[in-house]
């Protein structure tokens, strides 16, 4: 599991570890793994130009430190002090010891354009806001150079708590950061900023429980409902999954594909897509009788494809069992209806949706996933999966956020989100929490997705046909 710490969370782990520490060691520990990662990068570290920017903070002391150690390695290595008179005394005392050069913005550019590597120690995991003009103009020719960039603990002008971007910031290749992830690191638009994330050691001591958290394979095997000796297509999980209409009957074929390919014991279908969803899997078990008369079900999906039907949704909501909640039926249901749920609902908004939901526009969401996905759950009393570049999944009563790591842009294409909901909604009926079961399911969606995309372009179905493989390759059978 990788766990993200918010930034007052790791001052806190700093300053402690700090306390029982000779002066100057947790940064020459950072600035020791910093250099390591970037020869690394580099390949080779001897003759190669590398090209420091310097801000006043720590991670300007980081950066120098790790120079003076490239400098030693062979590397021609210059730093550019954006601030002169506050860069970190220590680190630059290093750096000219071992042979590097200092220079001011002003003859910065033609030392980037020859750089091989450029390393952005320009702003620390407490700034705020984009990068002031100089340190932007810098940032700007380092993205338009052939350079690599590398940034120390979180790209500069990226928001280290919520990954927010509100103005000019650094475009990295790989981040380097200490002691723990940041939430910016794992969620876009800063994830995208950040490029490869690499996580190095410092001795933090940090609280058990993360603002955000990423299943990996081991922990999604460990969840992941398997059949035994004894299972049956009942004790396994039935899902009722209620979409599709006239208009849209492929929601139905595709909510159903999901269900059937993650896992679940039985799939019940009503609405009036019942041939379509046969032609395509005989082994649905399908009525028109509505959600009533359906039969017994773990769990239902309700809403992808739905179009107008607001009286299957409000019968779905009114069963006592898990609800996974998409598509048109996040625009039909009952805000107060969904409050007042006994059993788990999972709402599945992407941000457009999430959006009308809110009451605000689709950019405000994409630009404040982690608020805008806490702030549903709340509102809603419900978990909530948010689809998009990066999927976070939050509970109501609070705790860590989920964001999922497999995701990829081949995933945006139409009818992927049914297939999705299908899946989720048979791990909801597997018995799998709330979170769990979105959580699991955007992880084996993403996998699918991944794996789909080596022949892409991709539809929908694709998705759902590569989900046993990405099952096997989380679970190694």
């Amino acid at each position: 599991m990788r766990r993200a710490y918010s930034v007052e969370t790791v001052r806190a782990a700093e300053r402690a570890l700090m306390a029982r520490l000779p002066e100057g060691t947790l940064m020459r520990r950072a600035a020791a793994g910093l250099a390591t990662a970037c020869g690394e990068f580099l390949g080779r570290t001897y003759g190669s130009r590398v090209v420091l920017l310097v801000g006043s903070g720590d991670n300007g002391g980081d950066a120098l430190y790790a120079g003076a150690l490239l400098r030693r390695r062979g590397a021609g290595v210059t730093a550019v002090l954006l601030t002169p008179d506050r860069a970190h005394e220590g680190g630059l005392a290093a750096l000219r010891r071992a042979g590097g050069a200092v220079i001011g913005p002003e003859r910065a550019l033609g030392a980037i354009e020859r750089a091989d590597l450029v390393v952005d120690g320009v702003v620390g995991i407490g700034g705020k806001g984009g990068l002031r003009p100089d340190a932007a103009r810098l940032a700007s020719a380092a993205e338009r150079a052939r350079a690599a960039v590398v940034a120390v603990d979180l790209p500069s002008g990226v928001d280290a708590d919520t990954g927010e971007v509100s103005g000019s910031a650094v475009r990295a290749d790989l981040t380097v950061t200490f002691g723990a992830y940041k939430p910016g690191l794992l969620i876009d638009p800063g994830r995208e900023y950040a490029g490869t994330v690499r996580l190095v050691e410092i001795g933090l001591e940090l609280p058990p429980d993360p603002v955000l958290e990423a299943l990996q394979h081991d922990d999604v095997a460990r969840l992941l409902p398997r059949p035994d000796a004894e299972s049956d297509k009942y004790r396994r999980g039935v899902l009722g999954v209620a979409a599709g209409s006239a208009r849209y009957p492929g929601a139905a074929v595709l909510a159903v594909s999901g269900a059937l390919r993650g896992g679940a014991g039985a799939v019940r279908y009503v609405g009036p897509a019942g041939d379509a969803v046969i032609a395509r899997f005989p082994e649905t078990l399908v009525s028109d009788q509505g959600p009533d008369h359906a039969g017994r079900v773990q769990a239902w999906v309700v809403g992808p494809g739905a179009g107008e039907d607001a009286a299957t949704v409000a019968k779905v909501l009114g069963a006592d069992v898990p609800v996974l909640l998409d598509a048109d039926g996040l625009r039909l249901a009952d805000r107060d209806t969904v409050r007042g749920r006994s059993a788990p609902t999972l709402m599945t908004p992407h941000a457009g949706e999430a959006a009308a939901l809110l009451g605000v526009r689709r950019e405000e969401v994409e630009a404040a996933r982690l608020a805008s996905v806490r702030e549903l759950a709340a509102t809603y009393r419900a978990t909530v999966l948010l689809k998009g570049s990066t999927t976070l999944v939050a509970d109501p009563g609070g705790g860590p956020v989920r964001v999922n790591s497999t995701g990829t842009g081949w995933l945006a294409t139409a009818g992927s989100g049914d297939v999705l909901s299908g899946l989720a909604g048979s791990l909801l009926a597997s018995h799998l929490s709330a979170l769990d079961a979105g959580s699991v399911g955007a992880y084996l969606h993403g996998l699918a997705g991944r794996l789909a995309s080596r022949g892409a372009p991709i539809a929908a179905l694709d998705i759902a046909e590569h989900l046993p493989e990405a099952w096997r390759d989380v679970v190694r059978d």
